[in-house]
C-alpha cells in the first residue's frame, strides 16, 4: 500500500531544513507507519534531493513521526534555483512511498 492511504503530510521550511511530519488518520495505523518510514529509508527516498542528515522523532501520541531533513532545499528556499523543491512538494512526494 502506499503511504498516502492511511497517513497525511504536514511540512514547514527552515533555512536549508525542511520539516516534515507523517500523521497517521487512525492511530490503529501508527505502528505499521513508525516501523516502516525509519530515518533510513526517508534518506534513501529522498536521496536526490536531501544532501545532510535525516533525523526522525516520534511522537506516539499524535500517531505522528516529524522529520528533519537537512541540507535539503539548495541552500533554502529563497536562495535556491529549484521551482517549487521546498518542504510542500517534499511531503507530498513521501505519500508515494510503498509501505507493508
Amino acid at each position: 500500500m502506499l503511504l498516502r492511504e492511511i497517513a497525511h503530510t504536514r511540512t514547514g521550511d527552515k533555512g536549508n531544513r525542511s520539516i516534515i511530519s507523517v500523521i497517521a488518520y487512525d492511530l490503529k495505523d501508527f505502528p505499521a507507519i513508525e516501523r516502516a518510514v525509519t530515518a533510513e529509508r526517508v534518506r534513501a527516498y529522498y536521496a536526490d534531493t536531501v544532501r545532510g542528515d535525516v533525523e526522525r522523532y516520534v511522537v506516539p501520541h499524535l500517531g505522528a513521526l516529524n522529520f528533519v531533513l537537512h541540507d535539503a532545499l539548495g541552500g533554502g528556499v529563497t536562495r535556491s534555483l529549484a521551482l517549487d523543491a521546498h518542504g510542500k512538494c517534499l511531503s507530498s512526494a513521501i505519500l508515494g512511498m510503498a509501505i507493508e
